[in-house]
């Protein structure tokens, strides 16, 4: 509990320097706790566990400022608040990603974006504090964009993980009416066999139940993947023109230059390090004196 209180009291006390970011946080906190109440009064515990989850994961900016002793730009701070609440509440809890279909498609078109920024935002710390290292505009946008479609790999690794071992559907279903496949072949000369326009399609089990898909055939999960990383690879590409802009001519380019500044993750300043660790020390007396209280007790 020290190390949370730590990062919860680090976290509140830079958020104030920016109070759009601290009342974005402030107002996120009470909305996940209300909602936590409410699913705890209706039994709902797997919406217990995800509103625990999402406080915890908010926690993260700040873990990473002390961890890694960065400074995080306010814009950044805020966007990384409000993309876990909608990743999280508004798409589990609020079921977003079933009433808005595009909501899934925003949120991956964002997150290539966001992580081709926290890409470039590390090559570039390497690039302009080494004497040694002088990266190209073109190669610093290039490894941004690497890391982003990376990470957008790894998630989609994720996805199909908690879907084949834990029987999860996070790689979601399209229904399509065409099917080509060689595999309907019956000469196995690897001819493709094409099916139009189907109108709908059933399901037997061995026990004898069947189900009827209308509308077509249930393609399970192949598009959906496909969709998410094509949408990440359009945000990725996005930050990078931004960023090779800015690298190129500056802040001459406002566009340019209020993106990336805006998104840019630097080196801790000496007093946000003070700050860090005064935040660390308060922790650890705070952990000692309920120690003692508890020994008192006993």
């Amino acid at each position: 509990m020290g190390l949370i209180n730590n990062y919860q009291r680090s976290l509140i006390e830079r958020t104030k320097e920016s109070k759009a970011t601290f009342i974005i946080y402030t107002v996120l906190r009470v909305l996940i706790v209300v909602i936590m109440i409410r699913a705890i009064f209706i039994g709902n515990y797997e919406g217990v566990f995800t509103c625990v989850l999402t406080l915890l994961l908010l926690l993260i900016p700040s873990f990473l400022k002390g961890a890694l002793r960065i400074s995080i730009p306010p814009l950044f701070e805020s966007i990384i608040y409000l993309f876990i609440f909608s990743a999280n509440i508004l798409g589990e809890l609020a079921h977003f990603y079933s009433h808005i279909p595009i909501w899934d498609t925003l949120l991956h078109t964002l997150n290539g974006f966001l992580f081709a920024a926290v890409g470039f935002s590390t090559v570039n710390l390497l690039n302009h504090n080494s004497k040694k290292i002088k990266l190209s505009p073109l190669y610093l946008t290039l490894v941004a964009f690497c890391v982003s479609m990376t990470i957008g790999v790894l998630w989609e690794f994720f996805e199909c993980g908690m879907d084949l071992f834990f029987g999860k559907d996070m790689q979601k279903d399209f229904i399509i009416d065409t099917i080509r496949s060689t595999k309907l072949d019956p000469t196995n000369s690897q001819k493709v066999i094409e099916i139009k326009d189907i109108v709908n399609t059933t399901v037997t089990t061995r026990s004898g139940e069947v189900t009827a898909i209308e509308g077509g055939y249930l393609d399970i999960g192949l598009l959906d993947t496909m969709k998410d990383m094509f949408v990440n690879f359009i945000g990725a590409v996005v930050f990078c023109i931004f960023g090779f802009i800015y690298e190129k001519v500056g802040a001459k380019n406002k566009a340019a230059a209020m993106v990336v500044e805006g998104l840019k993750i630097q080196p801790a300043t000496e007093e946000e390090i003070r700050q860090m660790e005064g935040n660390k020390q308060a922790a650890i007396e705070e952990s000692r004196k309920k120690s003692k209280k508890k020994k008192k007790k006993k």
